[in-house]
């Protein structure tokens, strides 16, 4: 029988191997002591591993022999409510037996207390088969999740510090509804003529005398937007207000679109279109509209646009574990049609350069897993963490500090990586997809064996959940804060890494260091470039006004520009340097990891020099030409 888990050996080495369980499982399962729990972490990872299997023979078996039906019949706006594809529902039908929305939900909650890890790992296996499956189910455990955790950030959800058991949270009858397959939710965020730009959002959320919260508003390309349950982000404050200026104006809330009363659909919110899409035909993306439709307060007022950062750090590296199955869905397929291809007396996967295409998409495929795994690791780790932190440990004491450390070294961690993860899968999922119906040549452009269906699914990955641009210009700001912010230790870490590019020992920990340096010394390029641009700019200020101006009033739109021109290369070599850091680390661990770290650099270590060369010696001629312009706005708006 087909089984994406059990046919693919680089998953399988992440959880047999190459993640360190024990921690985690250990705070998952509150050190072992909770009432129904796993007892020891073999029992934990047996039972994790049997889910693995099960997801990925149900992926294989069911989700994707209806793909192709699923893609082609796609769904309908029938009288205001959203009717999905006979095959889709088939699926869900399935799902919801298994009892897999509440994989991740604790079990006094009614689910089964997994790890985020292992629903992430199920999500690759899902998006192997088919994404915009994946993608839809992704909305309803995903969300009973994020109600849990939004509760215990507000203080309402009651938890026993003995036992770690949660005796009350806030939405337990939604959670408990969408375990059970009956419901979903959705994270309502972009208006029309406000993608990116969070403080062009327009949609209010009002409060009556009665202190009862309403939302009024349009929301545009809400995935899984046809959902019961809203996360929607709208303007509380009005501007000048002070403590709530600029995204402080924004709260989040839940938002019911609709109860049913008596057998019939009583709407507070409403589907006003389905979107004809390029892909993700089984997925629906909606737009909403609210018309002073019940609301309840996430949290409070003006932490809206907080509140939505922590569900979309989730969701990001949600969408690197899609983008990958994506990733491996075309690999796979181009590699089964070129060994069956015969071409001038051989098949085509013994052509030098199909093989060179077939090599490279592999290699990329571990090394996003690799940055995907770490990155989600060290996530959950900073998230459970904190829970201890708040409910769990006595604040203030010498175990609360230990834990404190604990959380901000994961988060720092997670941070680092989490833009880097998201951009590249996305990136790559576009790519393989594109590679992949080339190799099959002329019937990849035809429907016969689903190379196009792959590149038309690819194509958005790059743009939901944060742009690639957007990513990039995260990890640019981030890195070249942290450089500002710390000199000092910028400057040690990239004299090690010198150091060991050429006394390292090991031959792979060199040319990981090589990476490395190019990767400092790009990083150096740029914060020398914007400094001395910011001292140009001081030129005309009082000298004692200088350090006040160069060490704190940093503004990225007007002080990054080269930067910002720079800062999707930049991403890309933070990206090769982080899975290189990440692969050397499993190959000192696991020796037979050394054969892909070194077939990572053979591609990694070009594409950081060229970047470097890109970014050193580009760009001067660009920015003149936008400085004019901006000079000439300037002199016609006077």
């Amino acid at each position: 029988m087909a089984n994406f888990y059990l046919d693919n050996d680089d998953i399988r080495f992440y959880v047999e191997r190459g993640i360190d369980w024990a921690p985690l499982v250990a705070l998952v399962e509150q050190e072992f002591k909770l009432p129904d729990g796993h007892k020891t972490l073999e029992e934990a990872l047996t039972f994790y591993k049997e889910v693995l299997e099960l997801v990925g023979q149900f992926s294989a078996e069911e989700i994707a022999p209806r793909a192709a039906d699923i893609d082609r019949t796609g769904l309908q706006l029938v009288d205001g409510e959203v009717v999905p594809p006979k095959a889709l529902k088939q699926v869900f039908d399935l799902i919801k037996g298994l009892e897999l929305h509440g994989l991740c939900v604790p079990r006094e909650l009614g689910g089964m207390n997994g790890p985020s890890m292992l629903y992430m790992l199920n999500s690759e296996l899902m998006a192997r088969a088919d994404v915009s499956t994946m993608t839809h189910f992704s909305f309803h455990g995903g969300m009973a999740m994020a109600m849990m955790l939004y509760s215990l950030m507000e203080g309402s959800t009651e938890i026993d510090r003995a036992t770690g058991v949660i005796k009350k949270t806030r939405w337990q009858k939604e959670i408990a509804e969408i375990v059970a397959g009956k419901a979903w939710g959705c994270m309502d965020i972009t208006e029309p003529a406000a993608g990116s730009d969070m403080a062009a959002l327009r949609a209010r959320g009002e409060q009556d005398a009665g202190g009862n919260w309403f939302v009024t508003g349009e929301k545009i390309f809400i995935t899984s937007g046809h959902g019961k349950y809203h996360f929607v982000i709208a303007r509380t404050e009005e501007s000048g207000d002070g403590a709530f200026d600029g995204l402080k104006a924004m709260s989040l809330f839940l938002v019911p679109a609709y109860e049913d009363v008596g057998g019939q659909r009583v709407r507070h919110a409403r589907v006003d279109r389905l979107e004809e899409k390029l892909g993700h035909h089984g997925s629906a993306t909606a737009a909403i509209v609210f018309d002073r439709s019940p609301a309840q307060l996430v949290g409070k007022r003006g932490e809206g646009f907080k509140n939505m950062l922590f569900l979309m750090n989730n969701a990001r590296l949600g969408v690197s574990f899609e983008a990958l199955g994506l990733c491996e869905a075309a690999y796979r397929l181009a590699k089964e049609y070129a060994a069956g291809r015969p071409s001038m007396g051989k098949t085509i996967d013994r052509h030098e350069l199909i093989a060179d295409y077939l090599d490279e998409m592999q290699t990329d495929i571990q090394g996003i897993r690799a940055l995907a795994v770490y990155g989600t690791w060290h996530e959950e780790m900073a998230q459970r963490l904190n829970i201890a932190l708040e409910h769990k440990v006595e604040k203030g004491g010498l175990e609360a500090e230990r834990l404190k450390k604990q959380f901000r070294s994961h988060q720092r961690r997670a941070r680092r990586v989490t833009p880097l993860s998201k951009y590249l899968a996305a990136e790559k999922a576009v790519e393989m997809a594109r590679r992949g119906l080339q190799i099959h040549g002329g019937v990849g452009y035809t429907k016969e064996y689903g190379a196009e269906k792959l590149l038309r699914d690819a194509l958005v990955m790059p743009i939901y959940e944060g742009t690639s641009q957007i990513q990039s210009l995260m990890a640019m700001k981030d890195t070249l804060g942290a450089i500002i912010k710390n000199p000092q230790a910028f400057v040690k870490r990239a004299a090690q890494a010198r150091w060991r590019s050429v006394s390292a020992r090991d031959p792979l920990e060199r040319r990981v260091a090589r990476v490395q340096t190019l990767s400092k010394s790009a990083q150096q390029f740029l914060i020398t470039r914007t400094a001395t641009d910011k001292l140009r700019a001081l030129g005309g200020r009082p000298l004692n006004e200088w350090p006040r101006e160069f060490l704190k009033n940093w503004n990225p739109k007007r002080d990054f520009a080269y930067a910002m021109l720079h800062a999707e290369r930049l991403t890309r070599l933070l990206a090769d340097e982080a899975i290189c850091e990440i692969l050397l680390e499993q190959a000192e661990k696991h020796p037979e990891r050394r054969e892909l770290l070194a077939r990572y650099l053979d591609r990694a270590e070009p594409r950081a020099r060229a970047l470097h060369d890109e970014i050193t010696t580009t760009g001067e001629r660009l920015l003149a030409k936008l400085a004019e312009r901006e000079d000439a706005a300037d002199r016609s708006v006077g």
